[in-house]
């Protein structure tokens, strides 16, 4: 390599001066400065970020990190076409200031005064301009470019709750994960799964519709109370991937009227990833052909109560309540129906399970009172889910009605009793119908729900 050692270079006619030839790249050596070709319009950025006071320099960029406190920039003696750029080093000019300080008097927009920067990721850039105007703000940009470090996802109604979002799902969907976090505790994702609640029976002195299964899971990263069901530590967890999840969100089961052979319907299930919530069980109705084999509530996340018998021609009541945690999990999903009873002439159906305590049996002619709901704050605010269907009652001869068992919070009403309609479970709530008599329908179970949340920010 050739070396020349000048002073200065000249041209040898005319005013202009090459240096190299086109396509070549002119370097200066590092540490090495230049004058005189004046600027571009941009600025050389100083990657040390500013902890505290400074005064700028004209042709820089700074990074200012208001962490631990405001800062003060000054400004330098402006000279027309000097230029100053300042950023937000960790988005946190919005609770720390950063105070632009004109120098002498130097004007910023016209005005000899100082200029705040308050605004989160904000990036500004002065340049002077005269004496008139001073320095003049000729960008200034709010965006706010990060990467993520948590997952994305999109599906069913989506909420947030402090540093979470929350996806509900009122009826089927899919639960789509576009992006996974680096930290895989942050992709382990709280749900809560319920079913829909069974149908209490109908006819003659029906017992409540069971509640829909009810499954809980609350991930140590999203804070929030969760039911006595939650099943961390020794439940069912779900990590997820980036990948699509079917959501199925169970119908609540529908009432017979019929009293004869057939029954009324149990819920269906819901379903996230590997968690099945199973439908309530169906309220047992009363069976007036003597020819059936009397059997009891119908099985179910949680049991259908036992029915309480009938007048004619046989009385076949005071059957036993649906097994509810069927099919079983741990923690269990719910619980057993009550049974009914038959004392001629009193005759009344069990409650329905619920999530967390069993159907009533029925008593002194009185129907069994709806199981207890489970209440969780998946969603922010605490909320009811999976209360059992009271029982219908009856005394005497058919139509004489004593009071039916009141259903649980998160299921219906009080049950049907005489020619009082039995209650339906509340809809996306899982909760049972209310037994019924005189020959009505069993109140129809509620829908189910599924809900998601998880750490986004």
């Amino acid at each position: 390599m050739s070396k020349i050692e000048v002073n200065q270079i000249s041209s040898q006619c005319g005013s202009t001066l090459t240096i190299g030839q086109s396509g070549d790249t002119v370097t200066l050596a590092a540490g090495a400065t230049q004058t005189g070709f004046g600027r571009t319009g941009t600025v050389d950025w100083d990657t040390t970020a500013k902890t505290a006071s400074f005064t700028a320099v004209s042709g820089t960029g700074y990074f200012v990190n208001t962490t631990s406190g405001a800062i003060t920039v000054t400004l330098p003696a402006g000279s027309a076409g000097d230029i100053v750029s300042l950023a937000d080093y960790t988005n946190t000019w919005q609770t720390n200031n950063v105070t632009v300080t004109p120098n002498g008097t130097d004007k910023i927009g016209g005005v000899n005064a100082d200029a705040i920067l308050s605004t989160e990721g904000q990036s500004v850039t002065f340049v002077y301009v005269d004496a008139t105007e001073g320095w003049k703000n000729i960008q200034d940009s709010t965006s706010n470019v990060i990467g993520n470090d948590f997952m994305l996802a999109t599906g069913g109604t989506i909420t947030t709750c402090g540093n979470c979002k929350i996806h509900t799902f009122t009826g089927p969907g899919t639960f789509c994960v576009s992006q996974v976090s680096p930290c895989a505790a942050n992709n382990l994702v709280s749900y809560m799964v319920v079913a829909g609640g069974g149908a209490g029976g109908g006819g003659y002195v029906g017992g409540g519709g069971g509640a829909g299964g009810f499954r809980e899971y609350k991930s140590p990263v999203t804070p929030y109370t969760a039911s006595p069901l939650d099943g961390n530590p020794g439940g069912t967890s779900v990590t997820v991937t980036a990948t699509a999840f079917p959501i199925t969100v169970g119908g609540g089961g529908t009432g017979n009227s019929s009293g004869g052979a057939t029954d009324s319907t149990s819920g269906s299930n819901s379903t996230f990833s590997t968690i099945t919530a199973a439908g309530g069980g169906y309220g047992k109705q009363d069976q007036l052909n003597p020819s059936l084999s009397p059997q009891g509530g119908g099985p179910g996340g949680s049991g259908g109560g036992g029915n309480g018998g009938s007048c004619v021609p046989a009385p076949l009541g005071g059957q036993t309540g649906g097994t509810g945690n069927t099919p079983p999990v741990s923690p269990s999903q719910g619980t057993n129906g009550g049974t009914g009873m038959t004392q001629p002439p009193s005759h009344a159906g069990g409650g329905g399970g619920g999530a967390t305590v069993a159907g009533g049996n029925a008593s002194g002619g009185n129907g069994g009172t709806g199981g207890t709901e489970a209440t969780t704050s998946i969603t922010a605010s605490p909320v009811a889910y999976s209360g059992g269907g009271g029982g219908s009652s009856r005394v005497g001869t058919k139509g004489a009605a004593s009071p039916g068992g009141t259903g649980g919070a998160g299921g219906t009403a009080p049950g049907g009793a005489g020619p009082t309609v039995a209650s339906a479970g509340t809809v996306n709530r899982g909760g049972g119908g209310g037994g019924a008599d005189n020959g009505t329908a069993g109140g129809s179970g509620g829908s189910g729900i599924v809900i998601i949340r998880y750490k986004y920010q």
